[in-house]
Order: structure tokens, then C-alpha cells, then sequence
């Protein structure tokens, strides 16, 4: 098949519920869009930030383990890159019934969905007619050790076929199971531009230690967010459980950013 755009995704924070215990109160899941077109000309940004930042020829830059002086820089070159990102912010012990999300990769999987359902959006409404390509978009996943990229697929067979009874709103059209595909970074650099939109957002949200956020690089990547209709919010971040986030958002501090820069 000859996709028209590759999507690459990468996550921030984890899937467990041991709050207090080691898991995150938040996970992130984010996607970076580039036309294939330009693929190649677009993540090459990664080798622009290696070069300011005098790292080491092809040295992985993960988000995390950048210093923060280190991360505006990488950030300010994805924010003036020629790609849109997404990005899906679920609050866990916000859920109403998380017990359904306890197993292996299911959070995983339904953030994915969230995720598949925005692509698909973007990709159906921006492509035009001089563009390369039949308008379907290449998902590209960080490989995560331990997941089943089969039974993902699986995953949207069902939701394919259901479509109708659990309200799925992806185009299918432009989302099909045999152009999913998982790499390591090292790879495929597209992924590192995902990563650093994943942590990005995850700081943003996610308190330290100390009990401060940091949610600069949210700010940063504004110009690169998905919209629709000037709306940032439901398209190009996406804040699950939405109703609980929303009532969130009229007292918590941390989160006035998405108030600020995004509603």
C-alpha cells in the first residue's frame, strides 16, 4: 500500500494503579505526523538538536534523559518542524472503573483507539489531491517489549466490526491494521520526535517530587498541535476521563495551562 503520511507514537508514564506505590498518576500516549513525502527531510530535526546539543553521531535522545536546558532545544525544533503531533492525557485514578484496564496493555490499547481515532481525522481532512500517496497513514510504534503487536491488530479488527455499538470514530479508510508496524528508535528517528511530544505533555501534567509540573514544553508545541476549527481540545489533545478532567480543571493548578493555551 502507498500511504500518504507516517505516524509515529511513543508513550510518558506507565499503565499501573499502585498510586503512592511507583505508577504515575497520568499516561500519555502521542503521536508525531509527518507526510512520507518528506519524511526523511523532517526527522533529520533530530540530528539538528544532536548537533547544538554535541552529542554523540546517532546516540538515541530520549526526552527523559535530557536535561531541561537540553529539552527546549529539541522541543523548539519540533515546534518549527513541518508536522502535526497529538497527544492523549489519561488521569488513571480518575477512571470510574479501572479494573478494566488492569490486564496487560489495555490501557495501552484503548489510548491507542483515542489516538487511531484523531489520526484518522487529520489525515482525511488536510490531505490534498497533489500529495503522494492513496491518503492512509503509516503507524509506526516504539517498540514496547512484551506487547503483542498481533493481538493490537486483533484490537482493531474488533473495533472495526463494532464500530457502530461502541461509537469508534476512526476512518478506516485511512487506519488499517497491515500498516501497523513497531521499530526501535534507533530505527526509526521519527520515533524520538513521538517520545519527546510524550514527555513533553507528561511533564506538563505529571508532578514531581517536589510537587511542580513543568508545562513549558506544552506551551512550545502549540504551533504544531492538532486543530480543528481553531479547537485544540478533543482533536490534538485529547483528556480522558473527559468529564472528570473537566470538572479537574476549575481548581487544579497544575492543569491551567490547558485553560490557558489550549480551551
Amino acid at each position: 500500500m502507498n500511504g500518504t503520511f507516517i505516524a509515529y507514537i511513543d508513550e510518558a508514564g506507565d499503565e499501573g494503579f499502585r498510586f503512592g506505590e511507583g505508577s504515575s498518576e497520568w499516561f500519555v500516549l502521542a503521536a508525531a505526523i509527518t507526510l512520507k513525502q518528506i519524511d526523511l527531510r523532517t526527522v533529520q530535526l533530530v540530528d539538528r538538536v544532536r548537533d547544538e546539543l554535541k552529542t554523540r553521531p546517532r546516540k538515541p535522545l530520549h526526552f527523559r534523559d535530557l536535561k531541561h536546558e537540553q529539552r527546549l532545544v529539541f522541543i523548539d525544533e519540533i515546534a518549527k518542524a513541518p508536522l502535526r503531533v497529538i497527544s492523549v492525557l489519561i488521569k488513571k485514578s480518575l477512571l470510574a472503573e479501572p479494573e478494566k484496564f488492569r490486564s496487560s496493555d489495555r490501557l495501552y490499547f484503548y489510548a491507542s483507539r483515542l489516538l487511531f481515532e484523531r489520526i484518522s481525522w487529520y489525515c482525511e481532512e488536510t490531505r490534498l489531491p497533489t500529495w503522494q500517496g492513496d491518503g492512509s497513514v503509516e503507524i509506526v510504534f516504539s517498540n514496547r517489549s512484551g506487547m503483542s503487536y498481533e493481538e493490537m491488530c486483533q484490537y482493531m479488527e474488533l473495533l472495526k466490526a463494532t464500530s457502530a455499538v461502541r461509537d469508534v470514530q476512526i476512518r478506516w479508510s485511512v487506519i488499517m491494521h497491515e500498516q501497523i508496524k513497531a521499530f526501535s528508535p534507533k530505527k526509526r528517528m521519527g520515533l524520538l520526535i513521538a517520545d519527546a511530544v510524550a514527555g513533553g505533555f507528561f511533564k506538563a501534567v505529571e508532578t514531581n517530587a517536589h510537587g511542580f509540573t513543568e508545562d513549558r514544553y506544552a506551551r512550545m508545541l502549540k504551533p504544531v498541535v492538532y486543530r480543528r476549527k481553531g479547537q485544540y481540545l478533543r482533536y490534538g489533545i485529547k483528556l480522558w476521563p473527559s468529564k472528570e478532567i473537566n470538572e479537574l480543571l476549575k481548581k487544579d493548578a497544575h492543569l491551567q495551562w490547558i485553560v490557558h493555551e489550549y480551551s
